[in-house]
């Protein structure tokens, strides 16, 4: 039974990527917040929900409005940045409170068993940077994953998404992958 499941999750895990790179790759992101008209653009939504925030907010959380996705929260940085907003271009102290803050949400809404994602680049169909939030699909787990014991040590990749789970003693850090929400329930 537990093989089947692996197994069904791998495959919707392969149909996810592959949907994901057809609607993905935000490279070439047109936001621009003193041009209203172009936050109108679906993958600039983000964008809009940023200038919504009052000044002096930091990070905020937003209850994810795709239907597939009823179970999910996603943590955002009120501050823009051109382009597609990569995590990997965050300050590191800006990324370790964005990651403090996912973890704090994931603890609110879903006990010890979340996981905080990010999506790799070429998957990506939001400019703004965000992170997933939601309930740990147990059978996402795998060898790849490396044990980091700080916060401040979960690395941002430039090349791919990142899967972070906390456990007792820090947490477990996936790279490589494009697509990584799909190891948290929809």
């Amino acid at each position: 039974m537990a093989a089947m499941f692996r197994q069904s999750v791998v495959v919707l895990a392969g149909m996810a990527i592959l949907a994901g790179a057809a609607a993905g790759d935000t490279s070439q992101c047109a936001c621009d917040v003193k041009k209203p008209e172009t936050l109108k653009a679906r993958e600039c939504s983000l964008c809009a929900e940023a200038e919504k925030q009052p000044p002096g907010t930091e990070y905020f959380v937003l209850k994810d409005v795709n239907p597939r996705k009823p179970n999910r929260w996603l943590v955002l940085p009120r501050a823009h940045a051109a382009g597609a907003h990569p995590l990997h271009e965050l300050p590191a102290a800006a990324r370790g409170r964005l990651w403090r803050k996912a973890m704090e949400v994931g603890a609110e809404k879903f006990g010890t068993e979340f996981g905080v994602a990010y999506n790799g680049a070429k998957v990506r169909t939001q400019c703004h940077t965000h992170v997933h939030v939601g309930r740990w699909i147990p059978a996402a787990e795998t060898s790849k994953f490396r044990l980091v014991r700080r916060i401040e040590d979960i690395p941002a990749p430039a090349d791919s998404g990142v899967l972070v789970r906390p456990v007792k003693g820090g947490y477990l850090v996936l790279m490589g992958e494009h697509i990584v929400e799909t190891a948290l329930v929809r």
